[in-house]
């Protein structure tokens, strides 16, 4: 049963419309177009917390110019409407840069994660198809060779940031002969020599902006492609979940990394369209980080995962008094405990807001201040999104405490357009007018949803939505494995490590810490997995599924040494 939102929506999507120009401008789509106010020429759009680098920032005139900077760069390089830019870099100023400047130019630009391995990414620029890479320079050191064996020469040019390293130089000159299909260039430098600009391409709001990476159950990573109007979507998410205050200047502090979509868009493309300052970190961090940096920079508003959030209370002692700014709390990524929130409240008089989304969709469930929390519960569907719970053999909704899949109205201007590369994948989740998500939920009598999680296999481990796919088909590549299967191990409440179980081949003689090591080679640090286990045999169906709920321990004949 659909209930009705407790404030009437009405979406205002325009003909033409540019994420780009929106977040580095600092103004909504009503008025783009129109130049920088005085105040948002003072106005600071991003601080970056770096451990090593210290403290930057950019002000919302710097942003625009930089961007727009960036897009002329692209136009010179013969980078066309619609080509792919990749971007692997930090928590840094040249992020929102390169992301809102590949837009501008009408490009689509392609956030990546830094913890990717040198294989990982070259699969994902192969698959997109992207023509520049931008990256930090000691990233490129450690995956230029990986690249240039793998012929990815589709990169027509390689822009490198971060601070001069002294031996840069020198390693470029000593692998020049390597590098003989790389146009190498220095961002900061590029950008420099740039003298004019052309105005921001004239994008409709449905062309593509970006795409984004996720979990696939293929065993690679699946392209999501969003259009410019996605920003529109998230609409809602800025009033009902956020707590923007118009009459203020906010402060965001965002616990996360731009190239997660929670992070992208909570942490980036949300704050910057209304005009807010984002603050971020870089480096190592520890629970007593966030406090220290919220208190710093007078953050009024923090964004986390449940994770960080229990990681403050047990291992801090800080209270309300020790950040006085700070005035809203909000968390995505998995659920958030009872016990978390109800210690959170006692230390901080806050709640905690917490919200439900897809990378096809973003944040579209949430808690907010206008209704009272309800432990467990996802909250309401957010103004505008009028999903529906439907039965999907009958295309029917269920009724109130029944389960449904959730399911979106094709017309969303928040829905992607497209899974990149996978057509027969896309048509799969469309049904007369409607996305299948997958997953389910229920409501109850009060209206509030129940948020039931896929009736899939994917593991959700510290805010990471991990595919067990991906894991076993790396460690299916080993020499000595026979099989295998990956799965979520629940050591205590709300702590899921990633697990997994090997079979190996006759007379194989690779150890269970063998296979650790593998992994951490080959997967990104939150896909590798936790703990190996060597077995004999797996719980299968009979027609061979491994039945993945009844692999456990006991299965095990050896384990890793964490």
């Amino acid at each position: 049963m659909a209930f009705e939102a407790f404030e009437d929506w009405q979406w205002n999507v325009p003909e033409y419309f540019n994420i780009g120009v929106a977040c580095s401008e600092g103004i909504d789509n009503r008025n783009l177009g129109s130049h920088l106010n005085e105040q948002a020429v003072k106005t600071i759009a991003m601080i970056v917390e770096d451990d090593i680098l210290g403290t930057s920032q950019i002000t919302f005139a710097e942003l625009s110019l930089q961007t727009n900077l960036f897009a002329q760069l692209l136009r010179n390089i013969n980078v066309e409407l619609g080509d792919r830019v990749l971007i692997r870099l930090p928590n840094s100023l040249d992020y929102p840069i390169v992301f809102l400047g590949a837009m501008k130019r009408g490009a689509i630009a392609v956030p990546t994660s830094t913890l990717l391995t040198a294989e990982e990414v070259a699969y994902l620029a192969e698959d997109s198809g992207a023509k520049v890479l931008v990256t930090d320079k000691a990233a490129w050191a450690l995956m230029k060779n990986h690249l240039q064996k793998n012929d990815l020469s589709m990169f027509t040019h390689v822009f490198v940031t971060g601070s001069d390293d002294a031996n840069f130089q020198s390693r470029q000159e000593q692998n020049t002969s390597q590098e003989t299909d790389f146009n190498v260039i220095d961002l900061s430098e590029a950008l420099k020599a740039v003298t004019s600009y052309e105005p921001p391409h004239h994008t409709k709001a449905d062309d593509p902006a970006y795409l984004v990476y996720t979990s696939g159950t293929t065993g690679y990573p699946k392209g999501v492609l969003h259009a410019h109007r996605a920003l529109i979507g998230r609409k809602p998410a800025s009033q009902y979940w956020f707590d923007f205050d118009a009459k203020t200047q906010d402060r965001i502090m965002h616990s996360g990394k731009f190239n997660w979509t929670y992070v992208l868009g909570s942490g980036l493309m949300d704050p910057l369209y209304l005009g807010k300052t984002v603050i971020v970190h870089e480096g190592k961090n520890d629970a007593f980080t966030w406090t220290n940096l919220i208190a710093k920079h007078k953050a009024t508003i923090f964004v986390g995962v449940p994770t960080i959030y229990r990681q403050i209370i047990q291992k801090t002692q800080a209270l309300q008094i020790d950040v006085p700014s700070l005035r809203h709390c909000m968390s995505a990524g998995e659920h958030l405990s009872d016990e978390v929130l109800s210690q959170w409240r006692a230390r901080f008089g806050l709640d905690i807001y917490e919200a439900v989304g897809m990378s096809e969709f973003s944040y579209y469930l949430s808690q907010s201040q206008y209704r009272p929390i309800r432990a467990g519960s996802a909250g309401f569907p957010q103004p505008g999104h009028n999903i529906k719970l439907l039965d999907p053999e009958t295309l029917k909704e269920v009724a109130i405490s029944e389960e449904g899949m959730i399911c979106v109205p094709d017309s969303d201007p928040g829905l992607f357009l497209k899974y990149w590369n996978l057509d027969g994948e896309t048509e799969k989740c469309r049904h007369d007018g409607w996305f299948f998500t997958g997953d389910y939920a229920k409501y109850d009598h009060d209206g509030y949803i129940w948020f039931l999680g896929r009736k899939d296999d994917i593991i959700k481990s510290f805010g990471y939505r991990v595919s067990p796919y991906e894991i076993e088909r790396v460690y299916k590549g080993h020499p000595d494995v026979a099989d295998c299967a990956a799965i979520g191990e629940e050591l205590e409440k709300d702590k899921v490590l990633v697990a997994c179980y090997v079979i190996l081949k006759p007379e194989a003689t690779t150890t269970a810490d063998d296979l650790m090591q593998f992994g951490k080679q080959h997967l990104a640090a939150y896909k590798t997995p936790k703990t190996v286990y060597l077995a004999e045999n797996f719980p299968r169906t009979k027609n061979g599924k491994i039945l993945r709920k009844n692999i456990s321990p006991k299965l095990a004949t050896f384990k890793s040494s964490r």
